[in-house]
């Protein structure tokens, strides 16, 4: 199996082994320096434990050598980011962390990675995806990735509770998580007052500083299994009881948007009209709002990726999914008018969000055109490129000028007049470089019309 031109870059910090593709399937190779780790792994019962419990990615191993074992985790359509997570999708995956750190103690092992980036969601729950984050439970050895737990989960967290939902985007400049100090000089004085934030965040960054430039000299602390379980379970309740009551600008769309209640129940039926002529096994719905519109485009297809620019959107979208155990949609955070990029060393640690939107059937842009092409000042031939490029298929609805929501953003411009291009004969021309229309119908009692179109073939 030839490996070398397949190898995936993300994996390249990691000495126990590697991530390739090939023939467009996903291995991982396990180095000779990790089979005693690895085979402990197994042996111990700890991966079948996980497995059950739905917390790892099950795998299948397809090579063993004496230089290698090659195994192949369970598909997973869509990786998601940190940075794209809402509050409780990422406190479920600190969750999830802590679970198996509990349970890899319960079976004489410990987690040695505690990366933001080795959880992501499949059917809507998060899972751990580093089979190789595993080593063997030394008695009295502390929990070595506290300090990375800290970083990458904590005080990203309690900066979105305090502070700002947006500030997770922070861990997209500091991809090691969010050092303490910096957490410290952002979150409100009365966090001292809560004696597991003091503990874990502020008295934690004053030992870091004190032991700043002591290289080689770590401290030898003792940690007895029985009160390193404890100091998780602790963890567990502290992050649980973590909430946020954020108002922002979309939470509430649907309770104010501007349409009738016939003309809104007759664009939920032109859209199950269009999504039932190509039914899409994927659908990625841009500005989700709170998942309305996913919900009915998942009656239609496998798969539906649900994102949107406002992060409390995102997080009532995500609580309400998981109350009803809804497997098929994965909300998300995105701002299309600035995507994530590709970053890391040489901008190959991260892939871009654009790159992992693949296997795309239909995009639906549903009241979003005028928000991109007035408040972002994006021009529709490149909006048309850019939907283009993920999917063949699009819904989109064109929102007519003389819509009050139309005329507000522009009337907001200092001039309103350089915005005549924001029409419905520019709109279809420029679209129509990229795209066949295949359906145009206007929504009673509005001013707005609901398009389908296909990309045109080269």
């Amino acid at each position: 199996m030839n490996r070398k031109n397949d190898r995936l870059t993300s994996s390249f910090k990691d000495p126990s082994g590697f991530i390739f593709k090939k023939d467009g399937v996903l291995y991982r190779q396990i180095n000779p320096c990790y089979f005693e780790e690895y085979n402990f792994f197994k042996s111990s019962m700890l991966y079948d434990a996980l497995v059950k419990k739905k917390y790892l990615v099950s795998h299948e191993e397809v090579e063993t050598d004496k230089d290698k074992i090659i195994i192949k985790p369970e598909h997973i359509d869509f990786i998601l980011y940190p940075y794209e997570m809402s509050f409780s999708q990422l406190k479920d995956a600190a969750l999830l962390t802590l679970r198996i750190q509990k349970t890899a103690l319960e079976h004489d092992m410990t987690l040695k990675d505690a990366s933001n980036y080795n959880v992501t969601f499949h059917n809507n729950r998060p899972i751990f995806i580093d089979t190789l984050s595993f080593d063997k439970y030394i008695e009295g050895e502390p929990w070595v990735a506290f300090g990375q737990f800290c970083r990458h989960y904590l005080s990203t967290l309690l900066l979105m509770k305090y502070n700002d939902l947006r500030l997770n985007s922070l861990l997209k400049i500091f991809l090691d998580g969010i050092p303490l100090d910096l957490a410290v000089s952002l979150l409100p004085k009365k966090t001292r007052f809560n004696l597991s934030i003091y503990l874990n965040i502020h008295l934690h960054a004053k030992m870091i500083a004190k032991n700043q430039g002591n290289f080689g000299k770590k401290p030898k602390l003792k940690v007895k299994k029985v009160n390193q379980s404890a100091m998780i379970e602790s963890l567990i309740s502290f992050v649980k009881s973590l909430k946020i009551d954020q108002d922002t600008e979309w939470k509430d769309y649907y309770s104010i948007v501007n349409y009738s209640e016939n003309s809104f129940f007759e664009k939920e039926n032109i859209v199950k009209e269009y999504l039932s002529k190509i039914k899409p096994g994927s659908v990625l719905d841009l500005g989700a709002n709170d998942g309305h519109f996913s919900r009915l485009a998942g009656g239609f297809s496998n798969r539906v990726l649900s994102c949107d620019i406002d992060m409390m959107a995102v997080e009532k979208n995500y609580l309400n999914l998981k109350k009803e155990k809804n497997k098929q949609i994965i909300p998300f955070f995105m701002d299309i008018s600035n995507p994530s990029p590709s970053i890391g060393f040489f901008n190959k640690e991260r892939d871009s969000l654009i790159s992992r939107l693949t296997g795309i059937d239909a995009v639906m842009a549903l009241a979003l055109i005028h928000h991109l092409a007035i408040t972002y000042n994006i021009p529709f031939f490149m909006l048309a490129e850019f939907f283009s490029s993920i999917s063949r298929y699009l819904i989109i609805e064109f929102i007519k000028p003389g819509d009050s929501w139309a005329d507000s953003l522009i009337n907001s411009k200092d001039r309103p007049e350089l915005f005549d291009f924001y029409n419905q004969n520019n709109f279809e021309k420029n679209f129509g470089f990229f795209y066949k229309i295949l359906e145009k119908k206007e929504i009673n009692d509005s001013s707005r019309i609901m398009y389908l179109m296909e990309t045109k073939k080269d």
